[in-house]
């Protein structure tokens, strides 16, 4: 799907203070592509051979600003439709301002799922492009307190042959990355053998996480957590559904020490991570840019967990992540998706580089760094 085809990027040039501060965003225009996976690939609760990315471009005083979403054409049909008339001709300088009339004006629509993702690649979008006028990277926009953010390699599906699976998350840990994370809970029986593979193919020294994506009730996840800790793992993500933090406490008070609870993924508003906060559910709260909110939700969100002395990580899509993860102060390892990773490789130039466990932003590129390559880009045009 392809809306209103956004103009070439152009060449940095320069601009003079007094014409940025009065700049007003010229255009909005969104892409939605969807790439096949590269094998069948399941959670504990779904399954998937596909993923949709939606792109939003956003233009003032020349320069170009982009941002995305992993979700369905219908975000990009949200972007188009209702979105790029609220931020036109509002200060480029301002994307706090653009975020607010956003939320305002999808009051009736719901502010969860699709409108709350198409938010979030449109505010992506913009800091980018302020970024980019001011020619600074985004981090040092943000304010940059780290040089680069720890990753953990994420995949691990329940979809993979035992073989498979040992040699993805043994080829991470070989590549020098401190922990991994494996997918379980489709079925409970085959679990204890995966995990065992798994501990296996990484060896005693690489931290081992799991996902259960809620596939659990409470007592079953806690049930789980004694043969979890025999291989001695040390994250365990939604053992039960998010929705449930009653079920969360109920897990993360019983877990051993040595395991740390996980959720937040799905959180689209501030309300919805203050409220798991609040409920001590969590050991590390996950937030992911693409759907809570971009850059300024993130950031809201850096913010809870720093008064809540609560870790934060982020969730998927990586290269978008890296910015803002040096930025944030709370902040401690990021997720390092299989599928999006292969993704963002296929599509952009001026990824952040995986450099000894660590993502990196590429500081001598303004904004993001990120340049769609839109020739190999446009055969999975949706």
């Amino acid at each position: 799907m392809l809306f209103n085809k956004p103009r070439t990027v152009a060449n940095p040039r320069s601009i003079t203070r007094r014409s940025t501060e009065s700049a007003g965003i010229d255009a909005l225009t969104v892409e939605s592509y969807t790439v096949p996976t590269d094998g069948p690939e399941s959670d504990g609760t779904l399954e998937w051979d596909r993923t949709s990315i939606v792109l939003a471009t956003a233009s003032a005083g020349g320069e170009q600003g982009m941002g995305y979403t992993y979700a369905d054409s219908a975000t990009a049909t949200l972007i188009h439709e209702v979105l790029a008339g609220v931020v036109r001709g509002m200060d480029v300088l301002s994307p706090t301002a653009a975020y607010m009339a956003m939320w305002q004006r999808i009051r009736n629509l719901g502010r969860p799922g699709v409108a709350s993702m198409a938010i979030s690649a449109v505010d992506c979008a913009l800091w980018d492009l302020k970024a980019r006028l001011l020619k600074v990277p985004l981090v040092t926009l943000l304010g940059q307190v780290r040089a680069g953010a720890a990753v953990y390699g994420s995949g691990g599906f329940t979809s993979y042959t035992d073989r498979q699976l040992a040699k993805q998350l043994g080829g991470w840990a070989n590549e020098g990355m401190a922990a991994v994370k494996m997918k379980i809970g489709r079925d409970p029986q085959r679990d204890e053998e995966r995990v065992r593979v798994a501990r296996e193919a990484i060896g005693p020294k690489t931290r081992l996480y799991v996902d259960a994506n809620g596939a659990y009730s409470p007592r079953q996840a806690l049930e789980q957590t004694s043969m979890l800790a025999d291989f001695d793992v040390r994250w365990f993500e939604e053992p039960v559904t998010s929705d449930n933090l009653d079920g969360l406490r109920f897990v993360r008070d019983r877990a051993p020490a040595r395991m740390e609870i996980a959720a937040g993924e799905y959180g689209y508003r501030a309300v919805d991570f203050q409220r798991m906060l609040a409920a001590s559910a969590v050991d590390v709260l996950q937030a992911d840019m693409t759907r809570c909110g971009g850059v300024t939700g993130f950031m809201q969100v850096a913010a809870l967990c720093e008064a809540n002395n609560v870790p934060l990580s982020s969730h998927t899509a990586p290269a978008l992540h890296a910015h803002a993860a040096c930025a944030a102060i709370p902040f401690t390892e990021m997720e390092y998706f299989h599928d999006h990773v292969r993704i963002e490789r296929m599509l952009f130039d001026g990824l952040p580089q995986l450099t000894k466990g660590e993502l990196q932003p590429d500081l001598s590129r303004p904004g993001n760094g990120l340049v769609l390559r839109r020739s190999d880009a446009k055969k999975f045009a949706a």
